[in-house]
């Protein structure tokens, strides 16, 4: 499916896909039906328009993707790029879509007699030790890092980090495993990201796109 002129836009696995769906419509991408199916094990989609493919991979993925130039477009959450701050990706548009927030999160029993302002020393497990260091190390706190891949919210219930920093939205997860927010890092929503080097060699046709993109967002559809 490769060629010399395609276009690949690698997206998130997940719960952006349901909230990509309005805005691929709006600039006029149809991808496959089986696409937008959680079931499906297919990883590339084609679509409605020649050359233009879609593939889809774990949210951490796409801007590894998308930095080493397999893919030209993504969509990736703003936690990603803090964390992987590859220098090989530019990222001109916040789609507004996949909002949460990163947070440091404790055990309720601990919150209770806790002040943050008093950490000089905390132990963390989370999927984002880059974003955490630097973090903590703005407040003058060491911090000793654990990194996992999922299923943050055991941790500290089972002796191995005081406290969590991961991705909130509802909530929910924290109150079912016991667990408060007590301090929130950054917003987090998705934005495009573009290969830079495929943006200097193809400017005109990513420029376009990208500005179908920002009119989707605004409203005032380019498709």
């Amino acid at each position: 499916m490769h060629t010399d002129n395609s276009l690949v836009l690698a997206v998130p696995k997940g719960r952006i896909l349901k909230e990509l769906q309005p805005l691929l419509a709006r600039v006029g991408v149809q991808p496959e039906t089986d696409f937008f199916d959680e079931n499906s094990r297919k990883l590339q989609f084609t679509t409605n328009i020649p050359h233009f493919s879609l593939i889809r991979v774990r949210s951490f993925d796409v801007a590894t993707f998308v930095a080493f130039g397999a893919a030209q477009l993504g969509v990736a959450g703003s936690d990603v790029l803090m964390e992987f701050d590859f220098p090989e990706l530019y990222a001109p548009l916040d789609l507004k879509i996949g909002k949460c927030r990163i947070s440091v999160a404790e055990l309720q029993e601990l919150a209770v007699s806790d002040d943050p302002a008093r950490w000089s020393h905390v132990s963390v497990a989370t999927k984002y030790p880059h974003i955490t260091q630097t973090y903590f190390a703005g407040r003058g706190v060491q911090a000793e890092c654990i990194k996992l891949s999922g299923a943050m919210e055991l941790a500290p219930r089972l002796g191995l980090a005081q406290r969590i920093v991961d991705l909130v939205s509802s909530g929910a997860t924290l109150k079912a495993n016991g667990l408060v927010e007590v301090e929130k890092i950054a917003d987090v929503s998705s934005r495009l990201i573009v290969n830079r080097t495929a943006f200097k060699t193809r400017s005109e046709e990513l420029g376009g796109w990208i500005a179908k993109f920002k009119g989707a967002v605004d409203g005032t559809s380019a498709g």
